[in-house]
């Protein structure tokens, strides 16, 4: 069994995924074999609050040149976590200030 901190690589930080921040919902990369009860339990230990689901998308790897070379960047696996109404929010930049 993996550890918290291996499946759970970062949060994602945009526009969108920070507007869904209101309603409890966080985004984050996660190891592309980590399951949707593994990246729960994750969450619930790194950050000591209650996840009420999680939703799972494999985003593939977009087509780039550099050049007159060509390649795909790198697939990963992104979790959406909903947390329950009575948990504390996330705070991703508590040491920022």
């Amino acid at each position: 069994m993996k550890l918290a901190h291996e499946i759970i690589i970062k949060p994602v930080i945009t526009e969108k995924s920070m507007g869904g921040a209101a309603m409890k919902k966080y985004t984050f990369k996660v190891a592309k074999d980590a399951t949707k009860i593994d990246i729960a339990r994750a969450i619930e230990e790194i950050y000591s609050v209650k996840v009420t689901a999680v939703n799972t998308v494999n985003v593939r790897g977009q087509a780039r040149r550099y050049g007159r070379y060509e390649g795909y960047t790198s697939s990963w696996k992104k979790a959406i976590v909903t947390l329950s109404e009575d948990s504390k929010p996330i705070e991703f930049f508590e040491g920022m200030m």
